[in-house]
């Protein structure tokens, strides 16, 4: 299939989970370091788990300048609910220390003024931030078309043959980009996670209920074995 017409589906597939699902709204709140400190205790885990252990950090740190300061250790307990909390401690702590260093306080507000393409080069080449937690910190937080690939829309996305089913994450990544509607990089990554959760599990999806069903080429090659 050609890039026009996966396009065209991606359309016809985001209007469906808009219909499902809604519109989502976004919040006006999020501070670019909020959002990526909360995106690097996302990984590997839930989001009821990584909102607990954002939660908890927030709670026992008055600022990120005390979480710099604090001992690796203490900031491991702190946020053990989320899982691998010894990696994710020494990934913020070196977060932290480098924008400390290279911008002499710690906020990174700047990267909404940069290219999206330079912003994620940039944070990239930081040990533990990937180019999901770096684009969900530019969609959310600083409201750029940047479309996050997390493990929902990967599995969800090759279902409906949107990416190759040999892609990689990052290739995903790539491929989605080209392919989201404009405008609509938010809707539809909430969208895509949202159905992901609810009805295209990784075990058992609930095809009977599924609204993107004429879509899905697993269901198409069951029904025509």
């Amino acid at each position: 299939m050609d890039i026009d017409k996966l396009r065209i589906k991606t359309q016809r597939i985001n209007d469906i989970l808009e219909d499902e699902f809604g519109i989502p709204e976004r919040t006006d709140d999020e501070k670019p370091l909020d959002t990526l400190i909360h995106t690097i205790l996302s990984q590997n885990t839930n989001d009821v788990n990584s909102g607990k252990a954002y939660d908890r950090l927030i709670e026992r740190y008055a600022s990120w300048d005390e979480v710099l300061n604090a001992d690796v250790d203490d900031i491991a307990d702190t946020i053990k609910i989320g899982g691998l909390a010894k990696q994710k401690s020494i990934r913020i702590k070196h977060l932290l220390g480098w924008i400390k260093e290279n911008y002499g306080q710690l906020n990174i507000d700047f990267i909404c003024d940069m290219d999206t393409r330079d912003a994620i080069e940039l944070f990239t080449k930081l040990n533990g931030i990937g180019l999901k937690t770096i684009s969900v910190t530019l969609c959310f937080a600083c409201k750029k078309e940047v479309f996050p690939v997390d493990t929902h829309i990967f599995r969800v996305s090759k279902r409906l043959d949107l990416i190759p089913s040999s892609s990689t994450p990052d290739k995903a990544h790539e491929i989605m980009g080209k392919l989201c509607p404009l405008g609509k990089a938010f809707s539809l990554h909430v969208n895509m996670i949202t159905f992901g959760r609810n009805i295209c599990h990784a075990q058992n999806p609930e095809c009977k209920i599924c609204p993107l069903i004429d879509y899905c080429i697993v269901w198409q090659d069951f029904i025509n074995k």
